[in-house]
C-alpha cells in the first residue's frame, strides 16, 4: 500500500489531474483529430446546433461524474488516481461501476467528439476508451483485488464494470 500523502499533496495532485484531463486531454483531442480529418479528407458530420446540444448532453454528465469521482476518491479513499487510495470505496458513484473516471471521462470525451462533429475524434476516443477500459480490467483490477481480498471480490461481485445498473 502506498505511503499516506497529506492533504496538500493531495490537493495539488487531483488539481493537476483536472487540469490534465479536463484542458490538456481535450485541446489535443480536438488539434489531433482536427489534423487527422485534414490528413484523411474526413468530412465533418454537423447538424448546425445539434452537435452543440448533443454534444452537452455528453460532455456535462461526463464532467460531473468525474467531478463526482475525484471527490469521492479525495474525500472517502484517502487517495487519487496517482496515489492510491488507503480504503476500497464502495459509496458515491462508486456504489453505480467501479470505474467512474472512467465512465465520466469517456462521456466528456464523446460529447466533444460529437460538438466538433470529427469521425477522427471519434476513433480516438473510442481506442481511448478501450484502453483505459483494458489497463483497468487487466492491471488495476488484480493490483485492488491483492490489496482488498474478498472485500473487492464482493464489490466487485455487485458491482458493473462501467455501465451503471438504472
Amino acid at each position: 500500500m502506498s505511503a499516506n500523502r497529506s492533504h496538500k499533496q493531495r490537493a495539488v495532485a487531483i488539481v493537476a489531474e483536472i487540469i490534465m484531463f479536463m484542458v490538456v486531454a481535450p485541446f489535443s483531442l480536438v488539434a489531433t483529430a482536427s489534423a487527422l480529418d485534414q490528413w484523411l479528407q474526413l468530412p465533418r458530420f454537423t447538424c448546425g446546433p445539434v452537435n452543440l446540444v448533443v454534444g452537452l448532453l455528453f460532455v456535462v454528465p461526463g464532467w460531473l461524474f468525474a467531478m463526482w469521482f475525484a471527490q469521492a476518491q479525495f474525500a472517502l479513499g484517502e487517495g487519487i488516481p496517482v496515489f492510491a487510495t488507503q480504503k476500497l470505496i464502495v459509496q458515491g458513484p462508486y456504489a453505480h461501476c467501479r470505474n467512474p473516471m472512467v465512465l465520466g471521462t469517456d462521456l466528456f470525451y464523446t460529447g466533444i467528439s460529437i460538438w466538433m462533429g470529427s469521425l477522427s475524434a471519434i476513433g480516438l476516443t473510442i481506442l481511448f476508451a478501450t484502453l483505459l477500459a483494458v489497463y483497468h480490467k487487466v492491471i488495476e483490477e488484480k493490483e485492488l483485488e491483492a490489496r482488498f481480498g474478498s472485500k473487492y471480490l464482493e464489490y466487485k461481485r455487485r458491482t458493473p464494470f462501467l455501465i451503471p445498473r438504472l
